[in-house]
C-alpha cells in the first residue's frame, strides 16, 4: 500500500493517543531528549482517561508515609499475586512495582498535575493477603482549566455523572462526602455550587467547570506539560496502518483533515489508543454474551483499530473476553452510558434479577459486578438486564445515576430527558409487573434484606461487612451502613446493563511494555499501553486507578525503552522534517 502524494513528517517517536498512558508517554520522551508527536482520531483530546475518575492505584507511593502509613513492597507482591494469580509474568509485575513509585515522582515533578493518597478508600479485596485499608489508590487533586487557553474547549468533558447536577467539578473525596452524607456535606454542596455560579468570567465562555477534577484534571495537567514542552497533538488524525519494514515497525500512516500523512519513526511507535468496547463485531467475538457496544460508558472512538493493527502485524492477543465490567444505566440523548459506581453501597437498595432474586453483593467492586451478572445470567437467564429496586426513603436520601435525591429533585421536577431512567410505582406488585420481575421472588427479597438490616449482617451476600463495602456507605444508618429496609412506598427501579468502562484484553507486551508475536518474541519498534495492551492485572481489579496506573506507568517505561534504543538514520535529536513520501510501503 503506497500514498505517493502523502506529506511526511519524521520524528523519534509516533504516539497514537491522548489519553494519560499516552500523553504522559509523550511527556517523559520529550524530557528525554527524543521529538515526539501524539495523534488523536477524535475531534477531542483525552479519551477515555478525561471521563474517569483519573485516580490510580500504586503502591509504595510517597504519600503514604507522609500520611504517617506504611505500605512495603513485599506486601503490595503478595497483594497483587492474590489478585493476579498468575496471569502476568513475574518480571512484568515486578516492573510494575518498582516503576509506578518512580513514575508518579516525576508526574509530579516535572508536569502541573498532583495527587493525593486516599487513607480510607480501601484495596478492593480485603479478605486477601496484605490488602490495605486505603492510601494506595490516589486522587488527581483540582487543575485550573483557564491554564490550557483554547485548549480547554478541545480537552473531552467529564462523564455528566461526575458532575453535581451535570455540571459542577468535585473530587472522589468530595464525592464521598456528598454521597455518603458525611458531616459537612450540604455545606460543602452549596459551597461548589457558589463558586461554580460566581466563576462569572468562565460563564460568560463556557458552561463548562474550568475547576477540573478526576479524569480531566489529569489529563488537562498532562495537556499543559506537553504545551510546556511544544509537543504537538494532532487531532482529527486517525491511524490508518502501522509502517513494517523488514519486520520493524518505523511509523504510522494516518489522516489528518481528511488528507493522508505518513509520521516516520526513528524509534518507535507506542499505541495508546483504548480499547475495542465501542466494536460491536468484536464484542460478538470475543465478549460473554449478550453483548452492546452502547452498554459501554466510554467514548465512541474506542474501536479496537490500534489492537487489530498490532495484530495483523504479529502481535499476540490475550485475556479477550474480559472487560473492566461496570452496570451502567441509559440516559436518552446522551453518547455514553453513565455508570454506577456509588449508588449501589448505599442503604436501603437492592439489586435484582428477573426471578427478583439479588445475586451479588451490590457494593461490591463495580470490576467484580457483571462477571456476577453473568454468572447469574448462565444460571438463570435473568440477569442481563438486572434492576436497581429502592423505596420512597432511599430516593429522598440519595441520588441514583442522573437523578438528584427528591430533596433536591422531587419526582414532579425531574427533567424530561431523565424521566425514563425510574420506573415507579405506588406498591412492590405493581413495580414488579412493570419491569417483569417475579413479584413473590422480589417480595422474598425484600424480607430478607429487611432482617439483615435489622441484624447488621447480609447473610446472603456479606454486603457491608468489609472497608471497600462502607467508604460509600452512609454513616448514620446503624448497625450497618450500607443495609436498610425497602418499605416506605413509592418505590423504584432503575434498569442495570452489563457494561464496562472499557475492555482488559488487548495485544501482549513484556516488560518494557514491547508488543510481542506469539512465540514471546518482541516486534521491533512497537510498544502497547493501556487498554490497548492486556491488562496486567488479568482478570483481577486490585484497586482503584488500576486502569491509569498501569497505562501511565508503562508508557512511562516505553519512553525510557525508547530512549535507550540507538537512532535509527537521522539521530535521536533532529529536528522533525517534512518532505514528499517517495515509495515507502508496508
Amino acid at each position: 500500500m503506497s500514498d505517493t502524494h502523502a506529506q511526511q513528517y519524521v520524528f523519534d517517536v509516533v504516539v497514537v493517543g491522548s489519553g494519560a498512558g499516552g500523553l504522559l508517554a509523550a511527556c517523559r520522551a520529550a524530557d528525554r531528549g527524543l521529538s515526539v508527536i501524539v495523534i488523536e482520531k477524535t475531534a477531542q483530546y483525552g479519551g477515555t482517561s478525561a471521563v474517569s475518575g483519573g485516580g490510580i492505584w500504586v503502591p509504595c507511593n510517597h504519600h503514604i508515609a507522609e500520611l504517617g502509613a506504611t505500605d512495603t513492597r513485599a506486601a503490595a507482591r503478595r497483594y497483587l499475586d492474590a489478585c493476579v494469580g498468575g496471569a502476568t509474568p513475574s518480571d512484568k509485575l515486578d516492573a510494575y512495582l518498582d516503576r509506578a513509585p518512580e513514575m508518579l515522582r516525576y508526574l509530579e515533578s516535572k508536569t502541573p498535575v498532583r495527587y493525593q493518597a486516599l487513607p480510607k478508600y480501601a484495596d478492593y479485596f480485603q479478605k486477601l493477603p496484605d490488602a490495605m485499608p486505603g492510601y494506595r489508590a490516589l486522587d488527581p487533586l483540582p487543575f485550573d482549566g483557564a491554564r490550557l487557553g483554547d485548549e480547554f474547549e478541545r480537552l473531552r468533558a467529564p462523564s455528566p455523572g461526575t458532575l453535581i447536577g451535570g455540571r459542577v467539578a468535585v473530587t472522589s473525596k468530595e464525592a464521598h462526602t456528598l454521597f455518603s452524607r458525611g458531616p459537612g456535606y450540604m455545606k460543602l454542596a452549596l459551597a461548589q455550587f457558589g463558586r461554580y455560579w460566581l466563576d462569572w468570567r468562565m460563564r460568560r465562555r463556557s458552561a463548562r467547570d474550568r475547576r477540573l477534577t478526576l479524569g480531566n484534571a489529569l489529563i488537562g495537567g498532562l495537556r499543559r506539560a506537553l504545551m510546556d514542552r511544544n509537543v504537538p497533538l494532532w487531532l482529527d488524525t486517525p491511524m490508518r496502518d502501522l509502517l513494517d519494514v523488514d519486520g520493524r515497525v518505523s511509523g504510522v500512516r494516518a489522516d489528518r483533515a481528511g488528507q493522508p500523512v505518513t509520521l516516520v519513526a526513528r524509534r518507535g511507535v507506542i499505541l495508546a489508543a483504548g480499547g475495542f468496547e465501542r466494536n460491536q463485531p468484536m464484542r460478538e467475538r470475543y465478549l460473554p454474551q449478550p453483548s452492546a457496544a452502547q452498554w459501554s460508558a466510554t467514548p465512541p472512538a474506542n474501536t479496537g483499530d490500534a489492537i487489530a493493527e498490532g495484530e495483523r502485524l504479529g502481535g499476540a492477543l490475550a485475556l479477550m473476553e474480559h472487560v473492566w465490567g461496570a452496570p451502567t444505566i441509559r440516559v436518552a440523548g446522551e453518547e455514553k452510558q453513565r455508570a454506577l459506581f456509588v449508588e449501589r453501597n448505599l442503604p436501603g437498595c437492592v439489586i435484582v434479577n428477573g426471578l427478583g432474586k439479588r445475586f451479588v453483593n451490590e457494593a461490591a467492586p463495580y470490576s467484580e459486578f457483571v462477571p456476577a451478572m453473568y454468572r447469574d445470567h448462565a444460571r438463570t437467564g435473568a440477569s442481563v438486564p438486572a434492576w436497581m429496586v429502592f423505596d420512597a426513603r432511599f430516593r429522598r436520601k440519595y441520588p441514583c445515576g442522573p437523578i438528584m435525591p427528591a430533596s433536591m429533585m422531587p419526582d414532579a421536577r425531574i427533567p424530561d430527558a431523565f424521566r425514563d431512567v425510574l420506573v415507579k410505582a405506588d406498591t412492590i406488585d405493581a413495580l414488579a409487573a412493570r419491569i417483569g420481575v417475579d413479584a413473590a421472588g422480589l417480595h422474598g427479597t425484600l424480607r430478607d434484606v429487611a432482617r439483615y438490616a435489622a441484624t447488621g449482617i447480609d447473610e446472603a451476600f456479606g454486603k457491608g461487612d468489609n472497608l471497600f463495602d462502607t467508604y460509600y456507605g452512609d454513616p448514620q444508618v446503624k448497625p450497618n451502613p450500607c443495609l436498610a429496609p425497602l418499605d416506605e412506598a413509592p418505590f423504584y427501579a432503575v434498569r442495570i446493563d452489563a457494561g464496562d468502562i472499557g475492555t482488559k484484553g488487548g495485544l501482549v507486551t513484556d516488560a518494557h511494555a514491547r508488543v510481542l508475536r506469539g512465540d514471546g518474541t518482541p516486534i521491533d519498534g512497537l510498544y502497547a499501553i493501556g487498554n490497548t495492551s492486556a491488562s496486567m492485572m488479568g482478570a483481577s481489579y486490585p484497586g482503584a486507578g488500576s486502569t491509569l496506573g498501569p497505562a501511565m506507568t508503562f508508557g512511562f517505561v516505553a519512553a525510557d525503552h525508547l530512549a535507550a534504543q540507538s537512532a535509527d538514520g537521522a539521530g535521536a535529536h533532529a529536528r522533525p522534517t517534512t518532505t514528499e513520501l517517495d515509495g515507502v510501503r508496508s
